[in-house]
């Protein structure tokens, strides 16, 4: 048999999200605005002699290496998308991307803590106007990498779901890549805000360990962030069924007329795309085909593999 016979029963295995381009130049535009402003602090700080803006462009600092690591993750993704080597295709480079910033996210979130702790137990004096002044140029920042890293609203018009199943399918549309850069500005700018409120109430009440405990406040917060994206990637990674009622729909499909699932694996393997492989037996096999085209009406459902076994 030829090989230009085979092209109609052969397809691609490009799992990348439906809008990883765009997310891909939004978070490059972000690592600028970071850097430039990650760059001026750090220059400004060493010029004037100031020890907040150095302090606060070196927290940047790990925040755009995070960044790029987002970055990066797309770039690879996306040329590397046709690679053959790669079996379920590069859909989960971002994943891995999202688990690595998380866990650099988990280290700020540390360090942010410990530093709080050393302040509470010996305060030292803060330059309240310099402060706060530092704090409001990184917010004005930070807002608009968080306006510009936002999670809109997707119109998923090619999946035939019924509203019932319309925010499960919506979630299995999550770019955790995107996600984890977003969770790093948006990190960054509560920071900001907890810093302008912390600076504030010690400089007008005098009470200089407040500025502490809005710190170790913060850093719980960012933890508990990090923990969940963890999580989250860190299922898709290790192919955890992360949404069983979509196995369930595909139950409801497949088991009828006596046909019945002995065998089914369900994993994501990209943003908006999910494998599955399904052993069925019956009494009355039909082929293959006939049962994927039953499954076509599950748009998630990008890569799908069944086996049909004769009940004797």
């Amino acid at each position: 048999m030829h090989t230009q016979t085979l092209d109609r029963w052969q397809h691609e295995h490009v799992f990348l999200g439906e809008h990883h381009a765009r997310n891909e130049r939004k978070t490059w535009v972000v690592i600028a605005l970071t850097t430039t402003m990650m760059l001026g602090e750090i220059v400004g700080g060493a010029l004037f002699g100031s020890l907040a803006l150095l302090a606060d462009g070196l927290h940047m600092s790990t925040h755009a290496g995070a960044l790029l690591i987002a970055a990066l993750a797309y770039y690879f993704a996306r040329r590397h998308a046709r690679d053959a080597r790669f079996a379920f295709g590069t859909g989960k480079i971002g994943d891995l991307g999202a688990f690595s910033s998380a866990i650099v996210l988990a280290m700020i979130a540390l360090l942010i803590g410990y530093e709080a702790v050393l302040r509470l137990i010996s305060p030292v004096p803060i330059a309240f106007p310099e402060a706060i002044g530092v704090a409001c140029l990184g917010l004005v920042v930070n807002l608009a990498s968080v306006w510009l890293l936002r999670e809109e609203p997707e119109h998923h018009h090619h999946v035939r779901v019924s509203d019932h199943h319309s925010h499960h399918d919506l979630h299995h549309h999550r770019d955790h890549n995107l996600r984890a850069a977003y969770l790093h500005v948006l990190a960054d700018a509560a920071t900001s805000v907890m810093a302008i409120a912390g600076v504030s109430a010690a400089w007008l009440l005098g009470w200089i360990w407040i500025d502490a405990v809005v710190g170790i406040v913060g850093a719980a917060v960012i933890a508990n962030w990090s923990y969940g994206l963890i999580r989250s990637a860190g299922r898709v990674l290790l192919d955890i069924l992360s949404d069983p009622k979509l196995a369930g729909r595909i139950r409801e499909t497949l088991e009828t007329d006596g046909d019945r699932i002995t065998d089914l694996h369900l994993w994501r393997v990209g943003p908006g795309h999910f494998g599955v492989i399904v052993s069925l037996v019956t009494h009355r096999p039909k082929a293959p085909g006939s049962y994927k085209a039953r499954l076509a009406t599950i748009g998630a459902l990008a890569h799908v593999t069944v086996e049909v076994e004769a009940c004797h």
